[in-house]
């Protein structure tokens, strides 16, 4: 009997010290899985995924092949190891798969025989084939793929001596965008259209010329022609979004255009009969937020016309349905990716709100679907409480069904904070959506330290999704309120343009008008309040300690300090001045200084740290340290954190996503009162 008291009294204690540890913790990030491009065979029956997992020895992102069947929650892996596998697609008969993977080093087209499961690698090519598309009859594989353009040194150096250690060469740079953030320098070269056989060999190019080929890749039903989108303008350089539609005649090469209007078109997709083609774009007008819409046109000749036009919501992505009567699109509205089905003439019916979950970060809308002849579709479906796991609906049924729980494992033992949706009132009168998440432990009565957290973009969202970061200052014993401010995307066209030409600006009032309806509902320790963000986030942070000193601390994440430096200095010159300030910094600098958060330095008195990635060439470094130098000579307590090797999505790899939190905390822990 004094044993079993024994082993039961143990039984307690470790559920006990289960219970006390059951939050979610930074080394959690490293066991984090989610689902990526969920993609539904042509019958419906199967759907084949990638399993994104991380390795902590590696601290890298791995993905993996996986299988489910149709309803079922079995699920049963195709690939499997250290290696990257993307970009699965099924043959027209849904008997081969196709995908590139670097599981021999090198990423290149794989083919596998899905009743045999015989595998092959198709290609060995020197770059990463991608927009992989098969052709109706499913003989051949149509994909795009960088081609590097011969380069002539601009001097000729005398030859080393052997054996001697010269420093590397000057790199000589004559053309824009000459970096790319996340990719570093640009080698010389363009993307082009490639056909394959399905059974391998030497791949054939079929595009030429100084231009760029890449995106959605669409055949005619008899195989004759592809479909793609580019730009082809002479000033496409310097007005990179202006791309049109093309037909290639896939056995002579030759290119017609299709539109001819000022603006993108992109993501072209021909009707199941052929009869139609359709696609995504706009007219430009050069305000900062211009939802995509649906376009409509005969191939055979006629004007295009606007399918989405009762929608006033930016269309991500679109399938036809196998009779080509409408389409399944996605899109973002109040904070949540949507799947609907849109008739051609116009007609919604809702499918899905809870699409997304690829953000582990922080709660982004993103996601992906993909629909079957016979009307089934996968996407990849999230919540507060989970990243992507794989669901799937059917335009015939009312409800989704989510089939993975790849975290379950994780959360079964790890309580995550609570979220509630808010509406705040704005200084106009508008309606501000926001989200408080609460600590784990959280207790009625009791009052707890605030973090505002704010989104980049500035022309994105947050919303019902899962998140990393904010789950872990739940953690630590935080309220964390996050919102859609004006110039959020997910409202409409007039809502995100409240900031065109005028940002930072109303979302400065309306995330000051979200925190005051927090502390309204009297459970914010008053005295701790403290606010961060990245990107336009980190702008806006460093806007708000230069406007008031209600903040405790604060930390700017990868922010733009000077919108003079910034736009010449980030990675794409050619649109930040045209479509956010719309003349030269030159003509009109005090336009440029004004709306800078280093006009506001001499008013900053909040403890304030920032953090910035290394190798960040969207909001590059110097931003950061030019505030910084800023606030030390002021006396300002301040801190600067570089992270080496980090571009500016700093949380690709996992531990960088764990330092930024952690640093984040500690500097709030600092302040705290």
């Amino acid at each position: 009997m004094k044993r079993r008291w024994i082993f039961l009294l143990s039984i307690a204690w470790a559920s006990l010290l289960q219970a006390q540890t059951a939050r979610f913790e930074p080394l959690d990030v490293f066991e984090l899985e989610y689902v990526q491009d969920p993609q539904i065979s042509s019958d419906g029956g199967q759907v084949v995924w990638l399993r994104a997992w991380h390795d902590i020895m590696t601290d890298k992102r791995y993905r993996n092949l996986w299988l489910s069947r149709y309803g079922s929650s079995e699920a049963v892996p195709l690939t499997s190891g250290k290696h990257d596998d993307r970009l699965p697609r099924w043959s027209p008969d849904g008997k081969r798969l196709a995908w590139v993977s670097d599981r021999d080093g090198s990423a290149q087209i794989w083919l596998r025989h899905m009743d045999t499961g015989a595998e092959a690698r198709l290609t060995n090519v020197q770059h990463a084939p991608s927009d992989l598309s098969w052709s109706p009859d499913g003989r051949r594989l149509a994909f795009t793929m960088f081609v590097p353009e011969p380069e002539k040194p601009f001097v000729s150096l005398p030859p080393r001596p052997k054996g001697a250690q010269w420093a590397d060469p000057p790199r000589y740079i004559d053309d824009i965008p000459y970096r790319s953030d996340g990719r570093g320098y640009l080698p010389k070269g363009h993307r082009h259209i490639f056909l394959l056989p399905a059974t391998g060999g030497t791949p054939r190019r079929l595009t030429t010329g100084p231009y760029d080929h890449s995106g959605r890749l669409s055949w005619s039903p008899d195989g004759r022609f592809l479909y793609f989108s580019a730009n082809y303008h002479d000033d496409r350089k310097l007005d990179p979004r202006n791309s049109e539609l093309y037909e290639l005649e896939v056995a002579t090469g030759r290119v017609r255009p299709l539109t001819d209007r000022h603006g993108p078109d992109t993501q072209p997709a021909v009707s199941p009969d052929g009869r139609h083609i359709a696609w995504l774009g706009y007219d430009e007008q050069y305000l900062g937020y211009q939802p995509m819409q649906l376009y409509v046109m005969p191939l055979a000749g006629g004007s295009p016309r606007v399918v989405s036009a009762g929608l006033d919501r930016s269309i991500s992505d679109f399938a036809w349905t196998g009779d080509g009567q409408g389409f399944v699109i996605q899109y973002d509205d109040q904070g949540h990716t949507r799947l609907d089905y849109l008739s051609l003439d116009g007609q919604t019916r809702h499918l899905t709100d809870a699409v997304g979950g690829l953000s582990l970060g922080r709660p982004y809308s993103g996601g992906s679907f993909s629909l079957s002849a016979d009307g089934r579709f996968a996407f990849t479906h999230t919540a507060p409480d989970h990243p992507a796991d794989l669901a799937v609906g059917s335009l015939s049924a009312k409800r989704t069904r989510r089939l993975t729980y790849l975290n379950d494992d994780l959360f079964a033992y790890k309580q995550l904070g609570r979220v509630e949706e808010l509406w705040f009132d704005a200084k106009d009168g508008r309606k501000v959506q926001g989200w408080l998440v609460y600590p784990p432990d959280y207790e009625e009565g009791k009052k707890y330290p605030l973090i505002l957290e704010i989104h980049g973009g500035p022309f994105a969202n947050y919303g019902w999704r899962f998140s990393a970061e904010i789950q872990l200052y739940a953690a630590a014993g935080y309220l964390v309120l996050y919102t859609n401010p004006a110039g959020s995307t997910s409202y409409g066209k007039d809502f995100g343009n409240l900031i065109h030409h005028n940002y930072p600006g109303p979302d400065y009032d309306d995330l000051m008008a979200a925190v005051d309806g927090v502390i309204a509902r009297g459970i914010v320790d008053e005295e701790n309040l403290f606010v961060t963000g990245g990107s336009g986030g980190g702008v806006l942070t460093a806007w708000i300690v230069g406007k008031t000193d209600r903040f405790r601390a604060a930390v700017v994440a990868k922010p733009v300090i000077n919108w003079y430096s910034f736009v010449l200095h980030a990675d794409m010159p050619a649109f930040f001045y045209k479509y956010w300030f719309g003349t030269w910094p030159w003509d009109d600098p005090l336009a440029y200084h004004r709306r800078s958060p280093i006009s506001l330095a001499g008013h900053v008195r909040t403890p304030t740290m920032l953090l910035t990635g290394e190798t960040d060439y969207r909001t590059p470094i110097s931003e950061t340290e030019q505030f910084f130098a800023a606030l030390q000579l002021r006396g300002v307590e301040s801190a600067m954190v570089r992270v080496p090797g980090a571009s500016h999505g700093i949380a690709r790899r996992p531990s960088h996503l764990i330092a930024k939190v952690l640093y984040i905390l500690e500097w709030f822990e600092r302040h705290r009162v």
